[in-house]
C-alpha cells in the first residue's frame, strides 16, 4: 500500500486541453444583385406556323408531277405541283361557249323582236286615239318576259362558261405558300379524286413552339395577355436553344401570344413563341464554326427557350443550393450568426434563383448565404465558414515563433 501510493503520488498530472466550441461549419455562396429583365425559362416543341393538305378540286388522271413535290422537298408559293389531264374540261370549256353564243343569237332576235312588237302596239295605239297606252299594253304582247328569258339563259351560260374555266385552271394543283413537303402520294398515271387529299405541306416562313408556363411565370411575361397574334410589332424577345449533334445552336424569337385558358391536365398557360425564319442556320452558343454548316430549326424538335420578362426595381441572384423550404434563405453576418430571410421566389435557372426580398427583411449584395453543411438553423444560431477557418489559420501562423 505504501508503495502503491508513492507511485501515484510521483505520477504526472495530465495534460488539460480545452475543448473547441460546437460550432458546425457551413458551405456558403453570394448574393448577386440583379438587374435587366427577369428570364423566363421553358421548353417546348416546334411545330409549324402553317400546315395544310394538298386537296385536288377536280378528279382525272395525274399527267405531270414536278420532281421536287415529294416528302422533304421545298416548294414556292403558286408553284405548280402536278397536273391533271385536261381534254375532258377542255370539252367542257368548248361546250360552255357554244351555248353562249346560242344565247347571245336568241337574246339578240328577242330584242329585235320585242322592238317589233313595241313599235306595231305604237302604231296601234295611235290609230285608236287616246284609249290605249303603252302602260294598258300585255307584256306578253310587247315581248317582256321573252326578252328577260333570253337575257337568263345568256346569264346562265356565261355563268357555265366560267366554271367550266375554272375547273380547267384547278387542273394545275399549285403550292399555298413557301414550305416543305411532309408526305405525299401522288404519282404520274394515277387516278385522283376532287376533294381527297394527296399530300401534306407546312409553311417555311416561321415556325411555333409551344411553351407550357406557370401563371407565376407568366406573370413576368410583360404585356402578355394584349399581344395580338400575328403582331410582329409588339414583341417580347425569346431565345430559343437546340441542340443538334454535340453542339447547341441558338435562334431569335417573340412571344406571339398567350393561350386564354389553362391546360386541364397540367393547370400550364400555353405561351406560343413565334421564330420567323427557321430555315436560315442558328449561331452556335460557343462561337465556334461547326464542321458541315449549322442545321436549320426543325419542325418536332425540343427546344429550350428563355424570355425577356419583366425589368424590376430591385432583386438579387442566389445560388439555388440556398433556398430553404418555406421560401427562406439563411444569411451568415458577421459572428458568424445566422439570420433568416424570407424570400419571394421570381424564377429558378440552372444553379442560380431570382428573388427579392420582403418589405422588412431583405438581401444585400456580396452577402454570404447558407448553401449546405447543416440541414435546419435558427436566428442567431452560430456558424463557422470557410472565410473563418482560412482567418484562424492565418492567426496561428502569426502566433508561431
Amino acid at each position: 500500500m505504501a508503495l502503491a501510493a508513492l507511485l501515484i503520488s510521483l505520477a504526472p498530472e495530465p495534460t488539460r486541453t480545452e475543448q473547441p466550441p460546437q460550432v458546425p461549419f457551413v458551405q456558403t455562396g453570394l448574393v448577386t444583385a440583379g438587374s435587366g429583365p427577369v428570364p423566363v425559362i421553358g421548353a417546348g416543341t416546334v411545330r409549324p406556323s402553317a400546315e395544310v393538305d394538298i386537296v385536288p378540286q377536280v378528279g382525272g388522271k395525274v399527267v405531270w408531277v414536278d420532281p421536287g413535290f415529294q416528302s422533304g422537298g421545298r416548294i414556292a408559293a403558286n408553284q405548280t405541283l402536278f397536273r391533271i389531264e385536261e381534254v375532258d374540261y377542255q370539252y367542257r370549256v368548248q361546250e360552255a361557249e357554244a351555248n353562249l353564243a346560242a344565247s347571245r343569237v336568241a337574246l339578240l332576235k328577242e330584242q329585235e323582236q320585242a322592238s317589233i312588237a313595241r313599235a306595231q302596239h305604237a302604231l296601234y295605239a295611235s290609230s285608236q286615239g287616246n284609249e290605249a297606252s303603252a302602260d294598258s299594253a300585255n307584256p306578253l304582247a310587247l315581248r317582256e318576259p321573252q326578252l328577260k328569258a333570253a337575257q337568263a339563259a345568256l346569264d346562265r351560260d356565261e355563268a357555265r362558261l366560267a366554271e367550266a374555266n375554272l375547273a380547267l385552271s384547278r387542273t394545275q394543283v399549285t403550292a399555298p405558300f413557301d414550305g416543305f413537303v411532309q408526305v405525299e402520294s401522288v404519282d404520274v398515271g394515277q387516278i385522283v379524286a376532287a376533294g381527297h387529299p394527296v399530300a401534306s405541306v407546312f409553311a417555311a416562313d416561321a415556325v411555333e413552339i409551344v411553351v407550357p408556363l406557370s401563371d407565376t411565370d407568366a406573370a413576368l411575361i410583360p404585356g402578355l395577355w394584349s399581344l395580338k397574334a400575328g403582331d410582329g410589332n409588339q414583341r417580347v424577345g425569346v431565345r430559343v436553344v437546340a441542340r443538334f449533334g454535340e453542339g447547341s445552336y441558338v435562334w431569335s424569337g417573340y412571344v406571339d401570344r398567350g393561350e386564354a385558358y389553362l391546360d386541364r391536365q397540367t393547370r400550364t398557360i400555353d405561351v406560343i413563341v413565334r421564330v420567323p425564319d427557321p430555315v436560315r442556320t442558328g449561331r452556335p452558343t460557343d462561337g465556334t464554326v461547326p464542321i458541315g454548316g449549322s442545321p436549320p430549326l426543325l419542325v418536332g424538335k425540343f427546344v429550350e427557350v428563355e424570355i425577356a420578362g419583366r425589368e424590376l426595381d430591385d432583386y438579387y441572384l442566389v445560388p439555388r443550393a440556398a433556398l430553404q423550404s418555406g421560401n427562406e434563405v439563411w444569411t451568415v453576418h458577421d459572428g458568424g450568426t445566422i439570420r433568416i430571410v424570407p424570400v419571394q421566389v421570381l424564377q429558378r435557372t440552372g444553379n442560380k434563383a431570382y428573388v427579392t426580398g420582403t418589405v422588412t427583411d431583405t438581401l444585400e449584395s456580396g452577402q454570404a448565404v447558407v448553401t449546405g453543411g447543416i440541414q435546419f438553423a435558427t436566428e442567431g444560431m452560430r456558424v463557422q465558414t470557410e472565410e473563418d477557418q482560412v482567418e484562424e489559420g492565418q492567426v496561428e501562423e502569426d502566433q508561431t515563433p
